[in-house]
């Protein structure tokens, strides 16, 4: 357990140094550079990720069990994921009504699959880790709003295209997980298969 808590630490405080540490943030970011910065960045990141994958794995072979979900829990979170994949493809695809619309997509659909996971999962593990991403976009949420505000940041309108772009590539990349690559990668079957 003290892997998975570290990588979270480690992964989520990296991500968080834009709601607690603005000021020194952009100083590193002028003293360093912008390319040696994101390659710090990216590699605290990999660390974080890399002990939260092994962190979660390892709390496999000894689990604590908080509670049991229901059987029906699983299923409600398989549809709830689904909306969560469209809103992070529409974080990326430039010119999206879903984007101009909620400024963030990306962290709400971090929210929704965080807390679909919690809904379905009951052991400390996934507590601490659905738990932590939940709590993390929640206040990464709140701090990007009000940096836009602060900010003035104009949001174009988008159009439906790009939304219909962002509807089939999530909805494809979650079909991928929800039939194979869930099962392929975490040993669990959403679907039940």
């Amino acid at each position: 357990m003290s892997a998975l808590l570290l990588g979270l630490l480690v992964f989520l405080g990296v991500h968080s140094l834009r709601i607690v540490a603005p000021a020194w943030r952009e100083a590193q970011i002028a003293r360093r550079g912008e390319g040696p910065w994101k390659g710090l960045y990216s590699l605290a990141s990999a660390v974080g990720l890399g002990l939260i994958v092994w962190g979660y794995a390892q709390s496999r072979t000894a689990p604590v069990d908080l509670w049991m979900p229901p059987l029906w829990t699983r299923h409600l979170a398989v549809l709830l994921v689904w909306p969560a994949f469209i809103l992070l493809t529409a974080a990326y695809v430039p010119g999206t009504r879903i984007k101009a619309r909620l400024h963030h997509p990306m962290l709400l659909g971090i929210k929704i699959w965080a807390a679909a996971h919690l809904l379905a999962n009951g052991r400390l593990a996934d507590l601490l880790l659905f738990g932590g991403f939940l709590l993390w976009a929640v206040l990464d949420f709140r701090s990007a709003r009000g940096r836009d505000r602060a900010a003035g940041t104009p949001y174009p309108p988008g159009n439906g295209a790009k939304d219909g772009v962002a509807l089939v590539i999530g909805t494809l990349a979650w079909a991928v997980f929800a039939f194979w690559a869930h099962a392929w990668l975490f040993g669990v079957a959403p679907l039940g298969r």
